[in-house]
């Protein structure tokens, strides 16, 4: 997605951070207003690679549930820190618009006593996050770093999350997809394969459903493949995300609904998972720990763990 920068906005201005409205949808790469979660992104005080931001959290996301507690989903937390990784590198450190970002690890974790429960209105959370591992080409252009995230809410630090995100330009990432990227079109369920009911893989529509299953195991398939959160915007492989979800509602399924809000967890991407043919989610328990890997025609694509309190 192309994005130009804007020349607005409060970097060096003092005061509370803005919660009146959101930042540009173009630098967090989200078609949707709806979509967007920052509000607010500004360098700390005196430190040059620490930013603080804010952020609202709806009450109720439409795609992903709440326990029965009141908490908001873990992957709201994932979705505040892809923005950040976004926004703040093209908005604070120079990363032309036009490159394209690619996310190669992430971690999350949280501390159930102290998060924030879902009252009227949005939730207000604040971040500290904190840029290290910056990498320039020779020009000086970024192309990549690493964020590291504290998040706050009503006055109690509840989570904590990280990763690292490269940038390459049309001709790099061109040339790293080779002949891998297909046309952007969305995934699509094999023929003959299940669907679990949306109790099942804890989701609280049928089109929330990221899962199918077949003679072979655990499948990605997205019910909705113009899903307005998963799909927001056209992509040449499986976002990320998708691979998170698939993986947490893998585990609530093999579980029979036991592990379904995981409290941490950690994702490697060690190559793009394309569209098509499907790829597959393998996933073990270990007691409170579930650790997957996703894998497309026999290549492992994606590995991690998620935690269970």
């Amino acid at each position: 997605m192309s994005t130009s920068p804007s020349s607005t906005g409060t970097a060096g201005t003092s005061g509370p951070l803005d919660r009146s409205r959101t930042v540009e949808r173009e630098l967090v790469h989200r078609s949707s207003v709806a979509e967007v979660l920052l509000t607010d992104v500004r360098p700390a005080a005196g430190c040059a690679d620490v930013f603080e931001a804010a952020a609202a959290w709806p009450r109720a996301h439409a795609t992903f549930p709440r326990d029965g507690s009141q908490r908001h989903s873990p992957l709201v937390l994932v979705e505040t820190l892809r923005q950040l990784g976004l926004y703040i590198p093209l908005r604070f450190h120079g990363v032309p618009a036009a490159c394209h970002a690619i996310i190669t690890d992430l971690y999350f974790r949280l501390a159930p006593e102290r998060e924030p429960a879902a009252g009227p209105g949005a939730t207000e959370v604040t971040c500290r996050a904190r840029v290290g591992g910056v990498r320039r080409a020779p020009g000086g252009t970024v192309t990549g770093l690493r964020l590291d995230v504290s998040f706050t809410a009503r006055g109690a630090v509840f989570g904590q999350g990280g990763g690292g995100v490269r940038f390459v330009d049309g001709a790099g990432y061109a040339a790293l997809r080779g002949r891998g990227a297909g046309p952007a079109e969305p995934c699509r369920t094999r023929t003959g394969a299940y669907r679990p009911p949306a109790a099942a893989l804890t989701v609280n529509h049928p089109q929330d459903a990221v899962l199918a299953e077949d003679g072979g195991g655990l499948l990605v398939a997205p019910a909705d493949p113009l899903h307005p959160f998963l799909f927001d915007h056209p992509s040449d492989h499986v976002p990320g995300m998708v691979l998170l979800e698939a993986a947490r509602q893998a585990a609530a399924y093999r579980s029979g609904g036991a592990l379904a809000r995981p409290r941490a967890g950690r994702l490697k991407a060690v190559r793009f998972t394309e569209l098509a043919p499907s790829a597959r989610v393998l996933c073990t328990r270990h007691h409170t720990t579930c650790v997957f890997r996703v894998v497309q025609d026999g290549t492992p694509t994606a590995y991690g763990t998620l935690s269970y309190p």
